[in-house]
């Protein structure tokens, strides 16, 4: 049985974070295990409260899994504060754990931030040059290199920067500009775009999480990068497409459309 590892915040709203990720490694066939970093009080409409795990026992937790479990593929998503970021780093270091897939989570659907300011040094300082490879969107990547994006050949330029962080491959989402939803992959030595159409929907919370923990399954079960960035954005694309009307928010994705589908069952 392949694995995947989670390192990454509770969404108590399930449609993000550590939830989503497990959703998503499951729909992959791959076994999920998780570090949760932080709790937060959250639903479809806003988040409420954050409350970070102590570092220690973030540290205690990788420890546990690496002792006894395999781990194929790490995927990391929110990351709260700088001692946490070091925690992870120092971990994904001395266990020299294998392929990393970095979401540089920022801020919320609802607009909440969910990363201290001066956490984003330590994040491209410590963690980032640890990575396979990085998934931002355009507003964390804006975030990250201190200017705007607002094109496909502003988007070229950024991955190119982007890698200069330090990480061995960039892939640039592309969702929040106008047109068709692409995202383009830089992976040291060529640009590749991915190409799929814009799902006109509300209901997309946790599509980021989705994303990179589906390639992070993808590679825990030996696809290459390419393969797993190019399966997963078929994959993220169709769980936008059968997203499900919860809450009076954003509505998640649907991590199982394809096994509904199957057994013919109606949400």
């Amino acid at each position: 049985m392949r694995t995947a590892l989670t390192i990454a915040g509770s969404d108590s709203g399930g449609g993000a974070g550590i939830q989503a990720d497990l959703k998503a490694f499951s729909a992959h066939g791959v076994f999920g295990m998780t570090v949760i970093t932080a709790v937060t009080a959250q639903n479809t409409q806003e988040v409420r409260a954050v409350q970070s795990i102590d570092p220690d026992i973030i540290k205690s937790q990788i420890e546990a899994i690496y002792d006894d479990l395999p781990i194929h593929a790490v995927k990391i998503g929110m990351l709260s504060n700088p001692i946490i970021i070091e925690v992870v780093a120092t971990a994904i270091k001395e266990k020299q754990l294998q392929p990393v897939i970095l979401d540089p989570v920022m801020v919320s659907k609802g607009g909440h931030s969910l990363l201290e300011n001066e956490a984003i040094t330590m994040l491209k300082e410590k963690l980032i040059p640890l990575a396979t490879l990085i998934t931002p969107n355009i507003p964390e990547a804006e975030t990250l290199l201190g200017y705007e994006i607002e094109s496909q050949d502003a988007m070229e330029q950024a991955v190119l920067d982007l890698a200069k962080l330090g990480s061995q491959a960039v892939l640039l989402k592309g969702g929040h500009l106008n047109g068709d939803a692409a995202d383009v992959l830089y992976d040291g030595k060529q640009i590749k775009w991915f190409f799929s159409e814009r799902i006109h929907t509300k209901n997309t919370h946790g599509t980021g999480c989705t994303l990179s923990s589906s390639i992070a399954a993808n590679m825990a079960r030996g696809h290459s990068l390419q393969e797993a960035v190019a399966d997963s954005k078929i994959y993220i694309t169709e769980a936008i497409r059968h997203s499900l009307a919860l809450g009076n928010g954003h509505g998640p994705t649907h991590h199982f459309y394809h096994l509904y589908q199957k057994a013919n069952i109606e949400v």
